[in-house]
């Protein structure tokens, strides 16, 4: 399950390979680690849960609420996709720069509903129960998906899924949730102990207008 991108802060990697921080690893389209709030995100990744493809590192932020006049930071995301994204992506976005890219929404649309696999990193920076991450992200979604239209009984299957997933977890800060995306449209999702909470939710998840 997305979450839009809203409250949302961070670093992208441009299509050209270019980055703003320079720890620079040796993958071949020249992606770079990125550290956020004591997080870091190796700028490529082996095959996540369930995959069987290397990822790269598209970017990374974080994630959190404005409470009583303050932003409270609770996670850390890092997006990773399969390396055949560059060529999908690069048909429109092919010589913007990372500042250009990171205010572009269809740029992340393309990302969300492009024809590749894409892993994503949680990592809690506070504390979370499995019901509070999930809640929020359903509230998230559902809200975007009504803002297009595109709520129907299979988005709301989902989220009583996802919902279930999580029922029962609880996050210390430096835990990790795991998702795996897939362009079929379903998701898998462990956590950082690499035990298996959920295999593949069959929904449309990654629907876009």
């Amino acid at each position: 399950m997305v979450d839009p991108p809203q409250e949302i802060g961070g670093t992208i990697q441009s299509i050209n390979g270019d980055t703003n921080t320079p720890h620079q690893s040796s993958h071949p389209l020249s992606v770079a680690d990125i550290h956020v709030d004591g997080v870091t995100f190796p700028a490529s990744v082996a095959p996540p849960p369930a995959s069987k493809l290397s990822h790269f590192l598209g970017g990374a932020g974080v994630r959190g609420l404005e409470i009583e006049g303050n932003f409270v930071k609770f996670t850390a995301i890092g997006v990773y996709v399969e390396d055949t994204a560059v060529s999908v992506l690069a048909a429109n976005w092919k010589g913007k720069t990372a500042e250009e890219l990171n205010l572009a929404v269809g740029f992340f649309r393309d990302i969300v509903s492009g024809p590749f696999e894409k892993f994503t990193r949680v990592t809690m920076i506070l504390p979370l129960s499995g019901a509070q991450y999930s809640e929020k992200v359903v509230e998230n979604c559902v809200a975007a998906w009504k803002a297009r239209g595109v709520y129907t009984d299979a988005e709301a299957k989902a989220t009583e899924k996802f919902l279930e997933v999580f029922k029962d977890q609880n996050f210390p800060p430096r835990a990790s949730i795991l998702f795996t995306q897939f362009p079929q449209g379903s998701l898998a999702v462990s956590h950082n102990s690499h035990t298996q909470i959920s295999h593949k939710l069959h929904c449309k998840l990654c629907r876009v207008s």
